[in-house]
């Protein structure tokens, strides 16, 4: 991937995690260009394929392009901040992010978004006003 692309990417972001939302800013780790569609599963390393993402997310994320809905028990795919919008699948319940829909759930899941560091982290940030 060429730098004009990666800031390009990151520009688009506004510098946040775009499966969290957690600032670069806030946080102490560099974010990454993730591939929503991974190369593994032959996607492109092209802009409408990549997303700035903090290191939690894209190391849970991995390969990953779907998981079990609690709920249903269907296989269902992860959020892609490419063509899903984030309000419609996510909201916050205090520090806590919650999948509205089952996109959002297997999400919340498979990211790990809410483990207790994570929780602690949004909290800070909360107080800060960066969230």
């Amino acid at each position: 991937m060429n730098r004009a692309l990666a800031r390009k990417v990151r520009e688009r972001a506004r510098g946040r995690c775009e499966y969290c939302g957690i600032a670069q800013s806030g946080f102490p780790l560099p974010f990454q260009i993730d591939h929503v569609i991974s190369e593994k599963h032959h996607g492109e390393t092209a802009e409408d394929n990549l997303a700035f993402a903090c290191t939690h997310c894209n190391l849970c994320k991995g390969p990953n392009i779907a998981g079990r809905d609690s709920i249903s028990g269907e296989l269902t795919p992860l959020f892609n901040p490419r063509t899903d919008l984030w309000d419609e699948h996510f909201t916050f319940v205090g520090r806590h992010i919650v999948g509205r829909t089952a996109v959002g759930r297997v999400t919340v899941q498979v990211l790990e978004v809410n483990t207790l560091d994570r929780l602690a982290l949004r909290a800070e940030l909360l107080e800060e006003g960066q969230l």
